[in-house]
């Protein structure tokens, strides 16, 4: 077998030393322009204070950060499913602990509560990112093996971030779409609301109401 992919490497490599030898003047013109415009295009490299501007503005938490911290603390969350699309509502309610880790940068939530008779326990990260302007969440619990990461943008007219991401069916272990809402409602009460996909359509799966304690 080694034999082989030596053997199919060679002829590949030989054909395309062919193809270059048979390259026309012109060609190779075209190329050394091509090189030339991606060099002259090429990003100018930040001066040193510029680079330590950019990574200490990139460090350091701003007002993003200050809006996940206001919500440290325990929230009690009543939650409804749907199995899938017009189905039976199905009720659950757990425990929510917020607090913001790693000097004020991202935000950690850990949740305790029941299931479908089963004991739960999750864990979810937030993350502001001040470079990309952007949100990133991700979710992990005792009731499987994969994460859930989406990313969104925080909407200032509706008070809500949407994240899109992507999960993994446990069924055919296929990946399908996924968004949430999070609507800050008010100082104390949140609101997630989840999409998913299922034969092309997209439904509400899961609701939790959020009341801070």
């Amino acid at each position: 077998m080694k034999k082989i992919y030596v053997i199919v490497s060679m002829s590949v490599f030989c054909f395309s030393s062919c193809k270059k030898d048979g390259k026309t003047e012109a060609d190779n013109a075209k190329v050394a322009d091509s090189i030339k415009t991606e060099e002259a295009i090429a990003e100018r490299p930040l001066d040193s204070a510029a680079q330590e501007k950019a990574w200490i503005a990139y460090g350091t938490p701003g007002t993003p950060h200050k809006m996940m911290a206001d919500e440290n603390g325990t929230w009690k969350c009543d939650m409804t499913f749907w199995m899938e699309p017009n189905g039976k509502p199905q009720k659950a309610s757990s425990t929510a602990v917020n607090k913001m880790i790693l000097g004020g940068r991202y935000q950690e939530s850990n949740y305790k509560g029941m299931m479908m008779g089963q004991s739960f326990e999750g864990k979810s990260t937030l993350a502001y990112n001040n470079a990309s302007k952007e949100y990133t969440t991700t979710f992990i619990d005792n009731m499987g093996t994969g994460m859930l990461v989406a990313i969104g943008k925080y909407d200032e007219k509706s008070k809500s971030i949407e994240f899109k991401g992507d999960m993994i069916n446990p069924l055919n272990g296929k990946k399908t779409p996924y968004r949430e809402l999070y609507t800050f409602v008010d100082a104390t009460t949140r609101k997630m609301e989840m999409f998913e996909v299922k034969k092309g359509e997209e439904f509400k799966s899961m609701e939790i109401l959020m009341k801070k304690q």
